[in-house]
């Protein structure tokens, strides 16, 4: 078998890996590299949960890329070779596996996600999750140091034969646990039994793990799923990426919502812990509409409470969660799991922080353990569809009507060409800093948590921040005016123009 570099398999808190070869990648992501990976992990849950010597149990699920099958045998193999039970949760969602560790009737030591999100069909990786949440970057170093150190003789010893795996209908119990969050938050007014009886709402799974939301949630709900689409799980994503930021994948589910004449539309990505919507007039509700939208249901019952967002978000977001529903907006990090763990510990400080968004749609609730669930997102969502309805008869898309959004939006992915790239893209930020004091009306957002923000004037702004894995410069600018974007631009040119180690051309 050839060397493993396991270093490269590291993923901010995942493991992800080329699991299927192509004319331009080898497979680093092997069954030698699973059956390792599942061992390592149930050696470090023994000495995290002082286990050592007790019999564990891990359940593991998958979405539906082509390699997970094969993975999955691997990483069981090594998990039961480390003496834990195991149990297969078959087609799943990075959500369910971990309420496969608090779910009654489950409670399981451990699992394991099998999933690369909305990477392309040739990736593929690991989630991991305690019942105390998902796995810190640390923590899968450690896991993959362990991994590293098994010798020849270990990967010689994975079974050539199949393994039974004894199988559990997860996705069943966690859907009642959606159904049942939607019924305890309705009105009383409204049928608890058929809450969506009156709405036709669509869905847009992506050909990823999403498809089980219509038949065992929505249509058990009472409402008419006709329209839904790409429901059925297929690795090779045939009609578009399994991602709600993607704009052919945007526009599918909003002609859904079109040519239905639905109520709402859902879209989710592969493995079901992101999400976006879509109202009744096909206004796609995304990134900062999306976080407009979690935010007004969130402080609707935790008034003034903190609003933690990654740093992309929008001038008038900001304005939108102050000064129009009285909350604290506080721009954080790009990456989800930092944004979670901000909003943890504002909480831990005394600060409510009941809800931890990303742009990219990873919403992470308190009061469902801080996860990043797109099913739970939309449960929110829908709870507030139907409570309108008896309310006032007012639409998902009234609530954030008064959302000012900048007219121009661009986002900038400029590589850089040396591997001390995180030294170089440093010491860009360090010299931007002195750049923008020649600049009048140019100033530095006052607090930058990642990158650097720059205000350029009332409405208009930029931000260059380094990629969270990779070795580029990522741009971001939002203008009210084609001539203010124009002015930015010229500066940001002069400004990169300078740096040799950029593959860097003149923007426009």
């Amino acid at each position: 078998m050839e060397e493993i570099e396991w270093s490269k398999l590291l993923s901010g808190t995942d493991i992800r890996g080329t699991a299927i070869a192509s004319q331009d990648q080898e497979i680093n992501l092997s069954q030698e590299a699973a059956f390792a990976i599942g061992f390592s992990f149930v050696k470090w849950l023994e000495k995290d949960l002082a286990k050592k010597g007790e019999k564990m149990e891990l359940a593991i699920g998958n979405d539906s890329r082509l390699s997970a099958g094969k993975l999955k045998l691997a990483l069981a193999k090594g998990i039961k070779k480390a003496g834990a039970s195991v149990y297969s949760a078959g087609l799943a969602s990075t959500p369910a596996m971990f309420m496969s560790t608090v779910l009654e009737g489950y409670q399981y030591d451990a699992a394991i996600m099998i999933t690369a999100s909305h990477l392309p069909s040739d990736r593929n990786g690991f989630k991991f999750f305690k019942n105390s949440g998902g796995l810190e970057k640390e923590d899968i170093k450690a896991i993959l140091k362990l991994a590293g150190e098994q010798g020849t003789e270990f990967f010689q010893s994975m079974p050539k034969e199949n393994i039974n795996l004894e199988k559990i209908d997860l996705i069943s119990a966690y859907a009642d646990h959606i159904k049942n969050v939607i019924r305890k938050g309705l009105n009383p007014s409204v049928n608890s039994k058929k809450p969506l009886a009156d709405f036709k709402i669509v869905v847009d799974a992506g050909n990823g793990s999403g498809g089980f939301f219509v038949d065992q949630i929505l249509k058990d709900l009472g409402a008419d799923t006709k329209g839904s689409q790409f429901l059925e799980p297929d690795g090779n994503f045939p009609n578009h990426a399994p991602n709600p930021e993607s704009k052919p994948a945007m526009k599918a589910i909003q002609k859904a919502v079109n040519q239905n004449q639905a109520d709402l539309g859902i879209i989710f990505d592969t493995d079901v812990d992101r999400a976006a919507v879509v109202d009744s007039t096909g206004q796609e509700i995304n990134r900062n509409k999306l976080i407009a939208l979690a935010a007004t249901i969130v402080l609707e019952n935790n008034p003034g409470a903190t609003i933690v967002t990654d740093s992309v978000t929008s001038v008038g977001l900001k304005e939108f969660i102050e000064e129009k529903l009285g909350g604290v907006h506080h721009r954080f990090k790009r990456g989800y799991k930092n944004v979670i763990n901000e909003a943890q510990r504002l909480e831990n400080e005394g600060i409510s922080a009941p809800l931890a968004i990303e742009t990219s749609g990873h919403a992470a609730f308190k009061e469902n353990y801080f996860l990043d669930d797109g099913a739970y997102l939309v449960a929110k969502v829908l709870i507030k569809l139907a409570n309108l309805k008896a309310e006032s008869n007012q639409k998902i898309g009234d609530l954030i009507s008064d959302l000012k959004e900048a007219e121009i939006k661009k986002e900038y992915r400029i590589k850089i060409k040396t591997e001390a790239f995180k030294n170089y893209g440093q010491q860009i930020l360090t010299d931007l800093k002195e750049f923008v004091k020649k600049i009048e009306s140019w100033q530095l957002a006052p607090k930058n948590y990642q990158g650097l923000r720059v205000n350029c004037g009332a409405k208009d702004w930029f931000l260059i921040r380094m990629s969270l894995h990779d070795p580029v410069l990522v741009l971001n600018i939002e203008a009210d005016k084609k001539e203010n974007l124009d002015l930015i631009i010229e500066k940001v040119n002069e400004f990169l123009g300078k740096y040799d180690k950029l593959d860097f051309q003149k923007l426009a």
